[in-house]
């Protein structure tokens, strides 16, 4: 089992994938007539400490000894009329602004920024100095995430971000999985997972008849929490919640053959969710 997960993580080969190289930190997907690119802000040595529903057992059977790697990742959508964030990383270093240039988009061309909960790691990029460095930029947010974050535990950075957008902020209610769902922008659907954060939220990108999910926190340690999708981390607020999200999450993609991307999934970060047991299994796309 343990090496079954190492090979559909690491070697896998899907064709009719597009393909950069893993030095560039981006990896391409083509969705219908969008392109989607998972960008690397950066990765670091894992610690599977954070999920501490985990025995030692569990931990050596999914674990390799040379331990793993925890990836901080965002994603850009070009559509054929709009350029769309998904979460904007940690901010470090301009990373994400960096690969977004590489792609052929400035700050100022960003049309939309999707966010799918309001910890650091994921709008650290917003703003700098209290200003909006997506300055034409619409920010898209579940209302229970923000008034979770301004009101209720205020999050200085969460509030700092959203002030510098003002006007530009727009909350929507998202709803679960089923066939009426939440349309933030063409093509676009907000699905509430909510339990990591109150308003976590993942987004269902579709054009024509192909489809992604971008799925945000829904998980902090691949190798462990896709084939066991009942342990959460410590980070997830409520953990129950998070839980039950991850493997309605896991489910619906494994049973609709939907490719899922994740901002914690080493690179390329995107992959196919298939049905193992009472738990699952990512094969990363190559």
């Amino acid at each position: 089992m343990k090496m079954e997960i190492l090979i559909g993580l690491l070697f896998c080969v899907i064709a009719a994938v597009g393909f950069a190289s893993e030095s560039d930190g981006i990896y391409t997907y083509k969705v219908g007539h969008f392109e989607v690119y998972m960008l690397v802000e950066g990765e670091r040595d894992g610690n599977a400490g954070i999920i501490p529903g985990a025995d030692e057992a569990m931990l050596s059977r999914y674990i390799p000894a040379a331990g793993f790697k925890h990836s901080t990742n965002a994603f850009l959508i070009k559509t054929p009329d709009r350029n769309i964030l998904v979460d904007t990383g940690t901010g470090a270093n301009g990373v994400i602004i960096d690969k977004i240039k590489k792609l052929g988009v400035d700050p100022e061309q960003v049309d939309a920024i999707l966010i799918t909960h309001l910890h650091g790691d994921h709008i650290g990029s917003l703003q700098r100095d209290g200003k909006a460095i997506f300055a034409k930029a619409k920010i898209y947010l579940d209302t229970k995430e923000r008034d979770y974050f301004i009101k209720t535990t205020v999050n200085q950075g969460a509030v700092a971000a959203l002030n510098a957008y003002g006007q530009n902020v727009i909350t929507f209610d998202a709803l679960p999985f089923g066939p009426v769902s939440k349309e933030v922008l063409p093509g676009i659907r907000a699905i509430a997972a909510y339990g990591h954060t109150p308003g976590h939220v993942v987004f269902l990108v579709q054009s024509g008849r192909e489809r992604i999910i971008i799925a945000g926190d829904f998980l902090h340690v691949a190798l462990v929490q896709f084939p066991m999708p009942d342990i959460s981390a410590t980070y997830d607020i409520d953990q129950a919640a998070a839980a039950s999200s991850r493997r309605q999450i896991m489910e619906y993609a494994a049973e609709r053959k939907i490719p899922v991307g994740g901002m914690h999934i080493v690179y390329p970060g995107i992959g196919t969710v298939e049905a193992d047991g009472n738990g699952y299994r990512f094969v990363a796309l190559r």
